[in-house]
């Protein structure tokens, strides 16, 4: 049957539903605004981000096999429908100044949105682009990176004109337009695109032919539990310089609060950047190689990053370690796809983005533990470069093990 559906409008599609659910991290914006208008402490905002990325994975864990179901059409509206509730909700709780309710709608069901909203444009763009899976993954998961660019300044201007409480209402009519207008269009093919053979870039991937695991059976297998442990450490490591970019940057290299500012938007640039650069890369050297170069990279950054003192080194160090936070990302659900097949690709991804939700608990919590005992990020970056040198390890043997 031939395809009816332009392959590049499905890849713009997936990015609308990622640029839209990628403004949670926008979320920093808001937080001084809420403390202001509601008179909540900081602990108090941020955990509502927090209980949104915990959600993100749980219902990405659990609703993975709806999309496999019911297709990406239905599961984008799923989530268009669920976080534009959450933005509304939103609104809802801070004119009844209710934390509760923040928690409920932000958190939780905006959280949902997010976790069903992740997977369908991932699994769906892998399917349309069988020779180019890291560049498919690379374009859907750039969107979520880019995403506080745009809704970061946004935010502020709407915040600024129309009230913290408007915004959430614009937005949340926003997000569900485009999302719903992207989830009508998003659909797999329905044959599988003829490969165009090998070249010089597809040659170090498998065929697209080979096993294809049902989601049970991946998680039984030791391949499963490595990449979900790279995974966790990878965002767990990545969330928590995120958190402290812009403090430690005033601490230790003595920037100005406007100069932090934009090192954080460079930042944000640089993680969406980073998804669709190294993705793409995955395609010529492979995933495998991929993984072990993030892990190496990053051992050497975060363990200089704990004691360098020059601006530039520092900013240069931030940087780096963020694109391979951006490209673990974007390079994972072709990971998955080469072990195990694209059969039941997005039931499988939702299980490793369990690793997501359990690492947005985490990071924040080994950060305020390490700092509040010895009042310095250093001890953290030694921790984090440790944890990278244990992902090495299991990313040699993945690589060793399961080349042909």
């Amino acid at each position: 049957m031939q395809q009816t559906k332009n392959k590049w409008l499905i890849a713009l599609s997936a990015i609308g539903i990622h640029i839209c659910i990628g403004s949670v991290y926008a979320w920093s914006v808001l937080t001084k605004p809420i403390m202001e208008a509601m008179g909540f402490s900081l602990k108090d905002v941020t955990w509502t981000f927090s209980l949104a990325i915990l959600f993100l994975g749980l219902s990405a864990g659990f609703l993975g096999s709806y999309v496999e179901k019911y297709g990406p059409r239905r599961s984008g509206l799923v989530s268009a429908t669920f976080f534009s509730l959450g933005m509304f909700g939103t609104a809802f709780a801070l004119k009844q100044e209710s934390l509760t309710l923040m928690y409920l709608f932000y958190g939780v069901i905006g959280g949902i949105g997010l976790g069903t909203g992740y997977i369908p444009p991932v699994s769906t763009l892998v399917k349309w682009f069988p020779n180019n899976r890291g560049l498919a993954t690379g374009l859907a998961i750039m969107g979520f990176g880019f995403a506080s660019l745009i809704a970061g300044p946004v935010m502020q201007l709407l915040i600024a004109k129309y009230g913290l409480i408007n915004n959430f209402l614009i937005l949340g009519c926003v997000y569900f337009v485009v999302m719903v207008s992207s989830a009508l269009y998003l659909e797999p093919p329905k044959t599988a695109p003829i490969p165009e053979g090998p070249t010089k870039h597809t040659i170090n991937q498998p065929l697209v032919t080979g096993p294809q695991y049902t989601a049970k059976e991946a998680m039984h297998t030791w391949m499963f539990a490595a990449l979900w442990w790279i995974f966790f450490t990878n965002i767990t490591c990545g969330i928590g310089l995120l958190a402290v970019a812009s403090p430690m940057a005033q601490e230790v290299i003595k920037m100005s609060p406007l100069e932090a500012a934009s090192m954080v938007g460079i930042i944000g640039l640089l993680n969406g950047g980073g998804r669709i650069a190294w993705s793409t890369l995955s395609d010529y050297i492979g995933r495998r190689n991929t993984y072990v170069l993030f892990f190496a990279i990053q051992i050497v950054a975060f363990y200089l990053l704990a004691s360098v003192t020059d601006s530039f080194m520092f900013q240069a160090l931030i940087f780096i370690i963020i694109t391979c936070y951006g490209g673990g990302f974007s390079c994972m659900p072709a990971y998955l796809s080469d072990l195990f097949g694209t059969k039941q690709l997005s039931a499988i991804h939702g299980r490793i983005l369990t690793a997501w939700g359990l690492a947005g608990i985490a990071a924040p919590l080994i950060l305020s533990l390490i700092y509040e005992r010895t009042h310095s990020y250093s001890l953290t970056l030694y921790f984090f470069s440790g944890c990278f040198v244990v992902s090495l390890i299991i990313a040699l043997i993945l690589k060793f093990k399961t080349e042909k």
